[in-house]
């Protein structure tokens, strides 16, 4: 069977966002679900699906009833009993945005708790997606499972796409992410990191330093960074692509990771990596003029069609 389908794995939660005094918009995001929501919208052709683990109760079953309603699968991910899914809320200073979090028991830490199901999730992958808070949710051992996976996966074809997201609050200490995120790089072929959080994490100087220390280890990275231009470097030889400037932003939740989305969907449809970081910093304005993770489907597409 011809490998045709992408998938995402890590941690969807329960999204609080809009607050109208004491009432909140209630939806479902993480940074690993709104790159494949991007994704998904802009290769509609393929099928989608979000590894995780999810619990039993009445959110999770309304959380895989959303996917579904939107085309997206969970493949063979565990169903835990007395388990339940993540929470944030969004506060915003302008389009700034602040998160708080409840997920130290959720679910989707279990997510490669049956290395099998895991394995036949990824399998028919053309392309297997991941990121450091993917890896920070899960303990060593685990960690060491998911790798193991990722890397049979991409040993039978699947192209593997990873961005770093370092967040220093879901780790033990920097030296442990250091060192969790140098292994996602040996399984992964691109890697879609942001530079502030490089520099908090490795210490870059600048964009092309991450560039260089990263195009050490795989042949595409492209390194994001706000509204600065973006830095794409191909095996060894780089450029920069400018930022698409939004003058009033509404809400830049998920604006990186569907800028990954859309940067992905090109490559996958064949664009060389100028031109999908092009229509990826399209894709990232259209998200932060519009409130939460995840724009309409249709506001992607024609952002990404310009």
């Amino acid at each position: 069977m011809e490998a045709n389908g992408i998938a995402s794995i890590g941690e969807c939660m329960l999204e609080l966002s809009g607050q109208s005094g004491p009432n909140w918009r209630m939806g479902f995001a993480g940074d690993t679900f709104n790159t494949l929501w991007a994704l998904h919208a802009l290769s509609p052709d393929r099928p989608a699906t979000y590894v995780s683990a999810f619990g039993d109760d009445p959110f999770s079953r309304d959380q895989i009833g959303f996917f579904a309603e939107s085309g997206i699968g969970i493949g063979n991910s565990p169903i835990i009993a007395g388990a339940r899914p993540g929470l944030y809320a969004i506060t915003l200073t302008g389009a700034e945005r602040a998160f708080t979090y409840w997920r130290s028991d959720a679910a989707a830490r279990q997510l490669a708790s049956d290395p099998a199901a895991l394995a036949k999730s990824l399998e028919n992958q053309a392309l297997v997606y991941f990121s450091g808070i993917t890896l920070a949710i899960l303990d060593d051992a685990a960690r060491k499972t998911l790798l193991a996976a990722i890397a049979a996966a991409r040993s039978a074809g699947s192209l593997v796409a990873f961005d770093p997201n370092y967040r220093p609050r879901l780790w033990s200490s920097r030296e442990t992410a250091q060192a969790a995120i140098l292994g996602a790089l040996a399984v992964a072929d691109i890697a879609l990191p942001t530079f502030p959080d490089e520099q908090m994490l490795f210490g870059d100087e600048t964009p092309q330093a991450t560039a260089e220390r990263l195009g050490k280890r795989l042949g595409e990275v492209v390194v994001k960074n706000g509204e600065q231009p973006a830095l794409i470097a191909v095996n060894g030889v780089s450029e920069t692509v400018d930022a698409v400037h939004v003058a009033a932003p509404v809400d830049t939740t998920g604006a990186g990771d569907s800028f990954n989305g859309g940067y992905l969907a090109a490559r996958l449809a064949g664009h060389a990596p100028a031109n999908a970081v092009r229509r990826a910093h399209r894709v990232a304005a259209a998200v932060v003029q519009v409130r939460g993770a995840l724009a309409p489907f249709e506001t992607l597409r024609a952002a990404f069609d310009g």
